[in-house]
Order: C-alpha cells, then sequence, then structure tokens
C-alpha cells in the first residue's frame, strides 16, 4: 500500500506502517534476528556483507569556515533559510556577540554556491546576528541551550531543551528584523514540550511548518524508548493541538529540512558508538534497504530518512535512506543541522563532535 499524498490545504496526516509505506522490497538475502542478550558490537559483527543497489553512501564535501563559529563552544544545533541566508544556531547563543545577548550566524546563499561552484576556495565567514532574548535563561529551569529553528516570514521560532528534574522542552517565537540587525524573542510565552522518552539531553530537536501549522519532532523514537512517537503540533500563534502520530525509528533524530508540496522532508538520523540509552533494537531501515560500505564496517549511523505528511500522521516515504559515508567510530559525525539546498543536495551541519563541520551532500548526479 503506497501513502497517499495529500497538499498543505487539507491538515490531517496519515501514519502506515514501515512495510506498507516502502515500496521497495529488501533485496538483501540475510536479515538480522533481534537478541535483546546481545550487546551492538555483536550485532554489528553478524551484519550480512551483501550490499543492495540502494544502499550506495553519498561522500560529505566540507565548507570551510572561519571566524568564532569554528570554535568548539558553537555547538552548531539547527540550520534554517531566511529569505537568501543559511542561519547557523549555536546551542548557547550567549557565548558570542559583543555587548549584547547573544549571536547567531548567517552565511548569504551566494557565498555557498559560489564555494560548491569554485568560484570561491573559502574559507567562508559567517555574518553574526544579535540575539536578543531576556531573562530566558533564568526564567528557565535548568537550561540546556536551543535545539532547532524556523522561520515563517519575519517570525522566528525555536525550541530549547531544559532538565529542571526530569527532561523537558520548550517552544517559543519571536521576530527578525528584515535587515537581519536582529532576532529578539518573545520570552514571556513560552510553550512547554514534555518530554516523550525521558532520555537525559533529549528533547525535540527538530522543528518543521507544515501549512499553517509548526510541527516539532522529539529526538528518540525507537521502539524500546518511546513506543508510541507523536510529532507535536502548534498553530502559528504557539497554541497546542492534537498531537500527529509518527513512526518508530531507530537512532536519533537531531533535525529536518522544510516539507516539499507534496509533504515530504528529511531528517537527520544518527547514532554513536556507546549510547546505551537509545538501547536500539535491530534497524528496520537496514534490514529493508542494507547498508553501504561504511555502514557494514562500522557501528557508528549517519543517514537522511525521508518521511511524508498523509491523513492520519507521519510515515515514511517509501524512499530508501541517504547513507552518509563514514569516517570511522572514533570519529562519529554528530550531525544537528539540515536544510536542503535547491535541487543540489543538502547542507549539514554537526555540534562540537568531533569538531564544527559544514558540510554538502551532493544528490544531484
Amino acid at each position: 500500500m503506497k501513502v497517499k499524498i495529500i497538499s498543505p490545504q487539507y491538515f490531517v496526516l496519515i501514519t502506515v506502517s514501515l512495510l506498507a509505506a516502502c515500496t521497495r522490497p529488501a533485496t538483501t538475502t540475510e536479515i538480522n534476528t533481534y537478541n535483546p542478550s546481545s550487546t551492538q558490537h555483536e550485532q554489528n559483527a553478524n551484519k550480512t556483507d551483501t550490499i543492495p543497489d540502494n544502499a550506495s553512501e553519498y561522500p560529505v564535501l566540507i565548507i570551510p569556515l572561519t571566524g568564532p563559529i569554528t570554535t568548539s563552544e558553537s555547538e552548531i544545533s539547527g540550520l534554517a533559510w531566511y529569505e537568501e541566508y543559511l542561519i547557523l544556531l549555536p546551542q548557547y547563543p550567549r557565548r558570542f556577540g559583543i555587548g549584547q545577548e547573544g549571536a547567531v550566524f548567517a552565511l548569504p546563499k551566494e557565498d555557498l554556491i559560489a564555494f560548491l561552484d569554485g568560484e570561491n576556495p573559502g574559507p567562508l565567514t559567517p555574518i553574526e546576528i544579535p540575539f536578543i532574548a531576556p531573562g530566558l535563561e533564568e526564567r528557565i529551569k535548568g537550561f540546556e541551550g536551543f535545539e532547532a529553528i524556523l522561520f515563517n516570514g519575519q517570525k522566528v521560532y525555536l525550541t530549547i531543551e531544559a532538565k529542571p528534574a526530569g527532561m523537558l522542552g520548550y517552544l517559543v517565537s519571536g521576530t527578525i528584523s528584515p535587515d537581519m540587525s536582529e532576532i529578539k524573542l518573545n520570552t514571556a510565552h513560552l510553550v512547554e514540550i514534555k518530554s516523550q522518552s525521558e532520555i537525559p539531553n533529549m528533547s525535540d530537536e527538530a522543528l518543521i511548518i507544515f501549512g499553517n501549522r509548526v510541527i516539532s519532532i522529539h529526538e528518540a523514537n525507537g521502539l524500546n524508548v518511546n513506543p508510541t512517537p507523536v510529532a507535536n503540533l502548534f498553530n502559528l500563534g504557539l497554541n497546542p493541538h492534537k498531537p500527529l502520530a509518527f513512526p518508530n525509528i531507530e537512532y536519533r533524530i537531531t533535525d529536518a529540512t522544510s516539507p516539499d508540496n507534496l509533504g515530504r522532508f528529511w531528517a537527520i538520523n544518527y547514532y554513536f558508538p556507546g549510547d546505551s540509552k537509545l538501547r536500539p533494537r535491530p534497524d528496520p531501515l537496514e534490514e529493508l534497504y542494507g547498508e553501504g560500505l561504511t555502514h557494514s564496517k562500522y557501528i557508528t549511523v549517519e543517514r537522511l530518512v525521508e518521511f511524508q505528511f498523509g491523513y492520519e500522521g507521519i510515515a515514511f516515504s517509501g524512499t530508501p535512506p541517504i547513507q552518509l559515508e563514514l569516517i570511522d567510530d572514533d570519529n562519529a559525525r554528530n550531525w544537528e543541522g539540515i536544510v536542503r539546498l535547491d535541487n543540489r543536495g543538502f547542507l549539514i551541519a554537526t555540534d562540537k563532535f568531533p569538531e564544527t563541520i559544514l558540510g554538502f551532500v551532493d544528490i544531484s548526479q
């Protein structure tokens, strides 16, 4: 059964099971059996060496940067487009800026295109945008930084992570000035987002807008830690609506692209060795589509997964994941930000592990 597509004008959604939503059968000859007593290393050692055609991997082209954003303190936690500028969100904007609340960073799209076309060798220097959020960190107990950002015209939306006792998230909005001279948040209006998994350091880490609704997606949606995940739904004024069903997916969801006009969007799906708190089961996407060469060697998972809006929730689109070429398990790249770059591919960014990286994934060929 294929997912029936709808437009943003009819904003009601569908959840379909993984096998129902996917349109291509697995081409591997061996599927792992889940063994709750085995370790991730043992499961990795038992992986098949058969690599199907749809398990090819994509290299990440590093875009060199210079300036304060290159320090480990930047901890980039989200990417978004504002008009013709790529906005890079530090987890703690207060670490930057002079004589102000803090700063976020911006890169002109034309500079990025010039680098990719070989017209500018780099490095690229991001612009600092003053970030005004008076008293916000003091107001939120256990403040652990900003996790996601999106723009809707002059309006900006962000999620915040906190740990007052257990894990908690917040949604906040604000405005960006037309000349990008500042971003100012409405700190008097915070909307609480309860944790679905209660896992430390995990909250709603992806924000998208579809039609006239803002949607936040939790970081941990694996079957063992979040059996019935949902995507939280809000109107543009931050009033909550009934959540949307979201499919179980192993590992972490750390950011997502804007949906296209068919309601399809891509999200970062990441796993680093030793992240035992996720308690991952054998991965259905791996079993269905197989693994690329480096993914068959290492425990780390760095990939992009496409989802789709439908009548009852959000489902897998049926498109094979885009697997990124891995370095090794000692250099797992914690990708925390993603945007589409026209039809050329994706811009992605890490936090401080293993270092601040802005990369490009070319899918045009």
